[in-house]
């Protein structure tokens, strides 16, 4: 009866489960046997062991850490990645961190990539970053018996010194763009102004000569029309507007009229051309 409770106990410890998306490592006195697939496999209790290794994808964020660019500015990089292990003989018996061994890959190829770059060009590069970083790293950690599936550049941020120094910088660019803009804009309202101004004199001058220009047509007009009645008229009517001129020469406060006698006749077209232009005779 004694007996019956310590093998129980000797066939629970006969049988390892290996779970979905692994394999178990058989291991003899601790030296490795054979690869055990998923489910249920028999070992020998005491003398082997079953070590599980998951083949699943795996997420692992690398702990932020400080590279140097071209320029020797400092900056903090965070990096995360996906891997899977490809070999798990590799992975648990010829190295014994693989894990960290990847980690220190990867820190290396990116001191190395990023070291080739000035400050701006490795801020605003990520993308290729990390396009480089997989590129270097390639197959390399099959040597582990891992493979990286995906690598991803989280923040390259600088140290607050070279912030500090980045925004005084910035702010100094906006303030000299804006004036530069508030200079254009000033430049730009001054020559509409004076374009303006310009336009709106040219329009003054334009409308006077129109209007000068109207104004002397309209005379020349108007003489034209009286030349042409003179002509018109009959001696009875000169003579008519002779004798009405002597009436109002009488009538005036003149004592003195001094005209040429062979001209008298000429006095009624005077008369009747002053009337008409509006203007007084003088003779």
């Amino acid at each position: 009866m004694i007996l019956i409770p310590f093998i129980i106990v000797i066939v629970a410890l006969s049988f390892r489960i290996v779970p979905q998306n692994c394999v178990g490592l058989l291991e003899t006195l601790g030296k490795y046997s054979t690869t055990r697939q998923t489910g249920l496999n028999f070992r020998l209790p005491l003398i082997q062991k079953i070590r599980v290794v998951s083949l699943a994808l795996q997420p692992l964020k690398l702990a932020g850490y400080s590279v140097i660019t071209k320029d020797n500015a400092d900056i903090g990089a965070t990096v995360t990645l996906n891997f899977h292990i490809t070999d798990p003989v590799k992975y648990s018996y010829e190295n014994t961190n693989s894990i960290e061994s990847m980690q220190q890959l990867v820190r290396g190829h990116l001191r190395d990539i990023i070291g080739r770059m000035d400050l701006n060009q490795a801020l605003g590069s990520t993308s290729q970053i990390n396009k480089d970083l997989a590129t270097a790293i390639g197959d390399l950690t099959n040597t582990y018996g891992i493979n990286v599936d995906r690598i991803n550049i989280d923040e390259l941020k600088p140290s607050a010194a070279i912030q500090a120094s980045m925004d005084t910088q910035l702010k100094a660019d906006r303030e000299r763009v804006a004036a530069i803009s508030q200079a254009q804009g000033e430049a730009k309202s001054i020559e509409l102004r004076a374009q303006a101004n310009n336009e709106a004199l040219i329009a003054t001058a334009t409308a006077n000569a129109q209007a000068t220009k109207t104004r002397a047509d309209a005379e020349s007009y108007r003489i034209d029309k009286v030349q042409a009645a003179l002509k018109n008229a009959d001696q009875n009517y000169f003579n008519n507007q002779s004798i009405n001129a002597f009436e109002a020469l009488a009538n005036s406060d003149t004592n003195l009229v001094v005209t040429n006698g062979q001209d008298l006749d000429q006095t009624g077209q005077n008369a009747v051309l002053a009337k008409m232009l509006g203007r007084e005779l003088k003779d």
